[in-house]
């Protein structure tokens, strides 16, 4: 049976389309006008002034050590936004709301370490428009239920370098407070530059409660709320430009997709501000009423 699996998985990346990407054609979700929409106006100078960055003071991943990591390419009329996602299952892929939103389609890059190489790891799978469903609930403009799955168009297969990720248990309440959370994502490759980072990098701090979160936030309850989980800033770690709808993972037997990427500060990523992610228990029901996710 083993040996069957096998020659149906080779079968199945045999066949499998090679889908080739204009890099230069690519470009952060942030540098779109739908993003920037949700941005109250007093805010929108900071489009032009604040700088792009990447994962910021963080380090490079390790082949094959976030299997889960998604490069999500999506198309928009402007252009290809870049965000990242996580694999769910063989069919669906889970990434933020702001990342798809208006999306015509685009790829789902699996199993790379180089987003840009042809990996002999890598699957690139097709989404169309049909196969994106946002949370109903979500508006922009204070970013809630910033959440959204993605039908692919064909399955993807597992192996040693592809991994669904976990994510916590029905009826898990826990807040993951103190414990670190690890961001992983591509993005701009330093601040100011016009070059997007090739290689996955990743970057750890401690989870926040809520309120500690909130006091950072100028106890702006409107944004923060128990929807969301949050890093810390600390060391100016921190996810960024590119890393959108990308996993917020703990060490729990492995890694346990805790958030998602959502949202930062606009007046930039290294300043030492509570990152804001979407908080996977908080949406769980959703996920699975959503997906084929059991």
């Amino acid at each position: 049976m083993k040996t069957i699996l096998l020659v149906i998985a080779a079968l199945a990346l045999a066949s499998a389309e090679w889908i080739e990407i204009d890099w230069s054609q690519v470009k952060p979700i942030e540098e779109f006008d739908h993003y920037w929409a949700r941005i109250p106006q007093e805010w929108q100078f900071l489009r032009k002034q604040t700088p792009s960055r990447r994962i910021t003071n963080g380090q490079e991943a390790s082949p094959g050590q976030f299997p889960y990591q998604i490069a999500l390419l999506s198309t928009f009329t402007g252009g290809t936004g870049l965000c990242g996602g996580s694999v769910l299952t063989n069919n669906f892929i889970l990434t933020a709301a702001h990342c798809v939103q208006n999306a015509l389609g685009g790829t789902a890059i699996i199993g790379a370490h180089d987003r840009t190489a042809n990996e002999a790891s890598q699957q690139r799978i097709a989404f169309g428009a049909a196969g994106i469903r946002i949370h109903a609930g979500y508006t922009p403009t204070n970013v809630r239920n910033d959440i959204a799955v993605v039908q692919l168009n064909s399955a993807i297969v597992f192996n040693d370098r592809v991994r669904p990720v976990r994510i916590p248990a029905v009826g898990d309440s826990r807040t993951f407070a103190g414990l670190t959370g690890t961001v992983s994502g591509f993005g701009r490759i330093a601040d100011g530059s016009q070059t997007t980072a090739a290689v996955l990098r990743f970057t750890s701090n401690p989870i926040l409660t809520e309120a500690d979160c909130l006091t950072d936030w100028a106890n702006n309850a409107n944004l923060i709320q128990a929807q969301n989980i949050c890093l810390s800033g600390e060391g100016g770690r921190s996810s960024c430009n590119g890393d959108s709808g990308g996993p917020v993972t703990v060490a729990e037997g492995g890694s346990l997709q805790v958030g998602i990427v959502s949202f930062g500060s606009a007046a930039g990523c290294s300043i030492g501000m509570p990152s804001v992610h979407v908080r996977v228990t908080h949406f769980r029901d959703w996920i699975v009423a959503n997906s084929d996710f059991v």
